[in-house]
């Protein structure tokens, strides 16, 4: 099996997450490549799975003014992100599985479930999978969510 992890990450957060999930499924033996959203491939012909996470950003993906704010808080600039890569993608029969970064609380939103949104729009068969908790804006992952991260990849090949 061939997994595609597509992240977007401005404090590590979601980008740790992701290597966490990518260490895990290659321990099980499937074949995983971390990409970042802004140079992530569109053609999605060659994964069997894609994996892709944003951190949440007023309740939902990141757009180019919350990046700026982001980096005003001490992130390095980003140009694009998991947005901007969704709309390169044509349709698509490979499914797509999101998970987000997201402060704890009901009313955060996530960046995940947004993305799915996005993805079914361009015809991509897209559902969420999970959240991971983050302590405040930047960070760091609250205890317990690299474990989890692993946890959840272990599931995944059956997705």
């Amino acid at each position: 099996m061939r997994v595609l992890i597509v992240v977007e990450s401005l404090f590590g957060n979601t980008r740790a997450v992701a290597q966490a999930v990518a260490d895990r499924l290659r321990e099980d033996g499937v074949e995983a490549e971390l990409a970042d959203a802004a140079s992530a491939p569109a053609d999605l012909s060659g994964a069997d799975l894609v994996l892709a996470g944003a951190p949440t950003h007023n309740l939902g993906l990141p757009t180019p003014r919350s990046r700026g704010q982001a980096v005003d808080r001490g992130a390095p600039p980003a140009g694009s992100g998991l947005r901007e890569w969704i709309g390169t993608l044509p349709a698509s029969s490979t499914p797509v599985v999101t998970f987000a970064t997201k402060v704890p609380g009901a009313f955060s939103g996530s960046a995940g479930k947004a993305a799915v949104k996005l993805l079914r729009r361009r015809g991509v068969p897209a559902r969420h999978g999970t959240d991971f908790v983050v302590a405040g804006t930047t960070g760091p992952l609250t205890d317990g969510e690299t474990e989890r991260a692993r946890a959840w990849a272990a599931t995944l090949p059956q997705a």
